[in-house]
């Protein structure tokens, strides 16, 4: 029996990923800070395991992660926090790059090490990391580090034979996206997201984003002149 090993399984896409794999025979690790929650991922016929931690704490990551080797890795706890328009939210921005991309970093110095060939790191990090967006200074950065980190991760690791995968999601309808007060573009279901993200990671994909026209679209606009790139995500967010 093959074992994935998720963070942020206590809601939104993580949890959905850890129902999926478990119903697809897979023995499911499932991570996050809300017990209750990941309780009722376990039904009959499921093989899952919880274990509750804080990604952002890398003592209690290390303790939690350690010894517990995996064929498939998936980074998905993640958070959001907007700021101000135009203040330098400290705080903020600390709670947002310590889950984002020191909770990814504090996971893999644990789980590398007992990761075999053959086996695959999946990244989540989100289509905000590709253009600048208003309020999203913590997000979009952690976003935007995150890919650079994944990819260059990715450089390293091929000569282990170990696969890594970034995934850039537009809008997904989870209990974060839901606090969010503009509007958001092409959103797709939890259901969906964690259909594109398991096929994408069966097909060996390096790199997965969806919705496809909605991704196809920021990508556009990143290579874009900046005055341009301005006009049109000003709109697309609402201040």
């Amino acid at each position: 029996m093959k074992r994935v090993l998720i963070t942020g399984a206590s809601s939104g896409i993580g949890k959905q990923l850890a129902g999926d794999y478990a119903d697809d025979g897979w023995e499911v690790i499932a991570c996050g800070r809300n017990a209750q929650a990941l309780a009722t991922l376990d039904s009959p016929g499921r093989q899952i395991h919880t274990r509750v931690f804080d990604v952002s704490q890398l003592a209690q990551t290390r303790h939690y992660l350690a010894e517990t080797p995996c064929d498939l890795v998936i980074l998905n706890a993640g958070t959001c926090e907007y700021l101000e328009h135009g203040q330098i939210e400290v705080d903020k921005i600390t709670r947002v790059f310590a889950t984002n991309l020191f909770g990814p970093v504090y996971c893999l110095e644990t789980l590398l090490p007992q990761l075999q060939a053959g086996a695959r790191i999946v990244v989540i990090g989100s289509l905000a990391g590709l253009v600048a967006l208003p309020r999203a200074q913590a997000y979009g950065a952690s976003k935007a580090a995150l890919a650079y980190f994944t990819q260059s991760l990715r450089l390293d690791l091929h000569v282990r034979g170990i696969g890594v995968t970034l995934v850039m999601p537009g809008f997904v309808d989870t209990p974060l996206t839901q606090r969010n007060d503009f509007p958001m573009p092409m959103q797709v279901s939890v259901q969906a997201a964690s259909r594109a993200i398991r096929r994408g990671i069966a097909a060996g994909r390096d790199d997965i984003r969806f919705p496809a026209v909605f991704a196809w679209l920021l990508g556009m606009v990143a290579r874009l002149p900046l005055s341009l790139q301005q006009r049109i995500t000003q709109r697309l967010v609402r201040p």
